[in-house]
């Protein structure tokens, strides 16, 4: 897919050579042209060489790319400049590694990739890069470059709203928050061969702005898919000790033999740290990103548990019972497949104490997006062992964490 505006001698020369790379490959393709109403001849020539094209309606490079994405029917997509600065030829090398992840991006910044550009513009766009990256916990060096390998269903999962290249950074971004792979490539960038940039600094530069506020709010929010896992790294030495000490007790006190299941996993280092264990979540965007930690993973609800009676020796739900709405089916879930003997670790704020009830209202205001709006059921510790103990659980030992937080190890007895 190539987004072009009156780039008519540059896209007589680049489809000859697109065919030639992407008929190397043996596969079947499809060339379009998204033209932004060129008056050059640049839709007229990409017609004559065999490409689809498609006559932009929504202003904007981002409209361009959305409008591309729509029309396009193959299982990957690629985009390219139409000016040379992205090299044809390194088709082949994205091409090469599209099972490698979910988007493929012909990087600059990694190692051994390379920007020939004037200064000036080669320094705003590495700060440009490094603000999204180091700002927003991106592992990833060059999320501005349009040279990229597009698996199309997870383009169609997308709601993209940036309408000009800020939507480089957007497609990306909302990419990882859904947990999906993405992976660089060293690529050589050149400078354009013919005509002049579309790209007009003042503008981009407030319309970045605008996305990268966007994005913050999203990396923030517990809708995104590595949430758990950053917060376990975080840089609030509160929030980060909170998740230490969380992860310790709970490891710590889970069975060393037998199969334990965790509920509500989330993209949680507990997951991670135990070897024996099963993860179960709602949330598929969460379960994809922990797919890189090859731990075996189920989408599924506590009301009702996808595994046969008596399957785990330990079960793990901590920060789940206070996001559902009151009942004993849950309790009865968990007894039904933990087997006799077997241990319950549960972990939920005690709003029967004072300090959770001064936390939560402090979390709320400062941690907008995270879990404080979720909290639906509010357990004491006297109602939680109560309802716990009618289904033959019996206590063993007890964490708080700040007074605030409970988690309990109990014993299912028949």
């Amino acid at each position: 897919m190539i987004p072009a505006l009156n780039e008519n001698n540059n896209i007589m020369r680049l489809i000859p050579r697109v065919m030639q790379v992407i008929a190397a490959s043996n596969c079947r393709y499809e060339i379009i042209v998204v033209d932004g109403g060129s008056i050059d001849g640049t839709p007229e020539t990409a017609q004559q060489l065999g490409a689809i094209v498609i006559h932009q309606t929504e202003r904007g490079y981002g409209g361009a790319l959305k409008e591309g994405f729509k029309a396009a029917r193959g299982e990957c997509i690629l985009t390219l400049d139409a000016d040379f600065s992205h090299d044809p030829h390194f088709i082949q090398a994205l091409w090469e590694r599209r099972d490698a992840a979910d988007v493929i991006i012909a990087s600059r910044y990694v190692e051994s990739g390379s920007a020939s550009m004037p200064f000036l513009r080669k320094l705003l766009s590495i700060i440009l890069n490094t603000i999204f990256s180091k700002t927003l916990s991106l592992p990833l060096k060059d999320i501005s470059s349009g040279f990229r390998l597009y698996k199309k269903r997870v383009l169609d999962a997308l709601n993209l709203e940036s309408r000009d290249f800020e939507i480089l950074e957007e497609i990306l971004i909302k990419c990882y928050a859904e947990g999906y792979r993405i992976f660089e490539v060293p690529f050589a960038y050149a400078q354009r061969d013919t005509g002049t940039s579309k790209a007009r600094v003042i503008k981009f530069g407030y319309a970045i702005m605008k996305t990268f506020f966007r994005m913050w709010r999203l990396r923030n929010s517990i809708d995104c898919a590595d949430y758990d896992e950053r917060a376990y790294y975080s840089r609030i030495p509160l929030q980060r000790y909170w998740q230490h000490r969380r992860h310790d007790f709970i490891t710590e006190n889970a069975l060393p033999s037998g199969l334990t299941l965790d509920i509500g996993c989330g993209s949680s280092v507990i997951l991670q740290t135990i070897k024996n264990a099963v993860g179960l979540d709602i949330r598929l965007n969460k379960l994809r990103y922990m797919t890189r930690h090859h731990k075996p993973l189920i989408q599924g609800t506590l009301w009702s548990l996808p595994f046969k009676d008596r399957s785990f020796s330990c079960v793990i739900c901590s920060q789940v019972i206070e996001h559902l709405e009151p009942g004993a089916a849950p309790c009865d879930e968990i007894a039904r497949v933990l087997r006799s003997g077997g241990r319950l670790i549960i972990g939920t704020p005690d709003y029967g104490g004072i300090m959770w009830n001064i936390i939560e209202p402090l979390y709320g205001f400062f941690k907008r997006g995270g879990y404080k709006s979720e909290h639906i059921t509010c357990y004491t510790r006297e109602s939680l062992l109560a309802m716990l103990h009618d289904r033959g659980f019996v206590l063993d030992k007890e964490c708080y964490i700040l007074k605030a937080e409970m988690i309990l190890v109990l014993r299912k007895e028949d």
